[in-house]
């Protein structure tokens, strides 16, 4: 793309706007899916619910999430990206509300089902609203920076928030409290948010042409790619975010604390890596950032499995391991697929990707992860998480560059 098109005139008022907005939303999205966990033990004898009740209720998020996001970003490209996100976010939120409301098990299992797909709608509309919105230059950062939120909410903060606040209110009002950003966030998208047709952006990707076939993503080399690395990257970083804790107390031997602030590390690395990664392939290329970030969350992988009852390392093995997995998520979702995608299906492509990783990361993975788990011990899930990414090194070498500063430096 030629840096002419980029036009010198760009509305950076209205990208800056959709980025912080879609990125606190996304961050929302983080936090309301995953408080559940810190307030689970307060919940369980309320509701009488055990850990394999926890189990079903994440998983049955997470299935729905990816189904959701296929069907979802589809359905954006036909309709108008406004009808997904806006009532999306308001019907999360509200479903974290009533996460507070509930008097058993089956009406929360109800009730986080549709928040997961809500949530999988969000998301798949959600990351190509913010590649119209971008300048292309920077799409990657933006992408990156939108996406960020959620680990930092979701993994490094959400429990300092739900066990601060669980000193002064019921769980069920924590649900509420975190619920209402949301509405605010909703309405401000209402007033701001335009379609890609009617964004700079989105007469650079495309926007304003006649979708194609469904189909035709498969066509792309690059989104058939993201689905496997995603698959890759999620096969790593959710079964670890759901066993390491177990591994660090009961084969490690670490405190609660201890393990807590060890754990921290795959909230912050996330947060960071979600912006670097992104930002870094629009300085240096889509492929080689990809391909460096498959070693280096191999390598912090199964470097963490080998550093035993060290906390400072564990932190630093988890910040890094997370910092690859979650930066190349975040890249892999956003601008590869923004880029690769057919015209008007931009929306689709992504949440093709998305929906494929999260069924296979968020729901099959931590299946053989528990299996390896319970018949070959918590220390040899590093097998699960570490072999993907290690595939991931070769399947990223058939990436096609698409950072528009690279091809701009091979046209000229």
């Amino acid at each position: 793309m030629a840096v002419g098109q980029e036009q010198a005139r760009w509305d950076t008022n209205y990208e800056w706007k959709v980025v912080l907005l879609l990125g606190i939303g996304f961050g929302l999205v983080g936090l309301d899916r995953w408080i559940i966990a810190p307030l689970f033990p307060f919940m369980a004898p309320d509701l009488g619910l055990n850990e394999q009740h926890l189990g079903i209720l994440i998983g049955a998020l997470g299935m729905l999430w990816g189904v959701f996001a296929i069907f979802s970003g589809r359905l954006s490209d036909g309709i108008g990206h406004r009808k997904i996100l806006i009532p999306a976010i308001f019907i999360f939120s509200l479903m974290s509300g009533f996460s507070g409301m509930v008097a058993g098990f089956t009406g929360l299992l109800l009730i986080r089902a549709l928040m997961g797909v809500s949530e999988g709608a969000y998301t798949a509309t959600m990351i190509p609203s913010a590649g119209y919105a971008s300048k292309p230059s920077r799409r990657g950062l933006n992408q990156g920076l939108q996406q960020c939120g959620f680990p930092l909410l979701g993994l490094a903060l959400g429990p300092i928030i739900a066990t601060q606040l669980l000193e002064v209110v019921t769980w069920r009002t924590v649900f509420w409290i975190v619920a209402i950003p949301g509405f605010v966030v909703g309405l401000l998208l209402y007033f701001v948010l335009r379609e890609p047709a009617e964004t700079q952006g989105g007469k650079l990707l495309g926007a304003t042409e006649e979708a194609g076939s469904w189909l035709e993503v498969f066509k792309s080399k690059n989104v058939v790619l993201g689905m496997i690395l995603l698959a890759f990257m999620m096969a790593c970083v959710f079964p670890l975010s759901a066993f390491v804790p177990v591994y660090m107390l009961e084969y490690l031997g670490l405190t609660p604390v201890q393990m807590g602030l060890a754990m921290s590390g795959i909230g912050f690395g996330g947060f960071v890596g979600q912006f670097g990664i992104p930002g870094l392939s629009d300085l240096y290329g889509r492929k080689p950032v990809a391909v460096v970030a498959f070693i280096g969350a191999t390598i912090s992988c199964f470097g963490f499995f080998q550093v035993g009852l060290n906390l400072p390392l564990l932190f630093t093995m988890l910040f890094f391991t997370s910092f690859f997995t979650l930066g190349t998520i975040a890249l892999v979702t956003g601008p590869i697929c923004t880029e690769a995608a057919p015209p008007g299906l931009i929306a689709s492509s992504i949440g093709l990707v998305v929906g494929w990783g999260e069924i296979f990361g968020g729901g099959v993975a931590p299946v053989i992860t528990g299996y390896v788990a319970q018949n070959f011990g918590i220390e040899n899930i590093v097998w699960v998480a570490g072999l993907g990414v290690g595939a991931g090194i070769i399947v990223s070498l058939f990436l096609d560059e698409t950072s528009p500063r690279k091809l701009a430096e091979k046209a000229s």
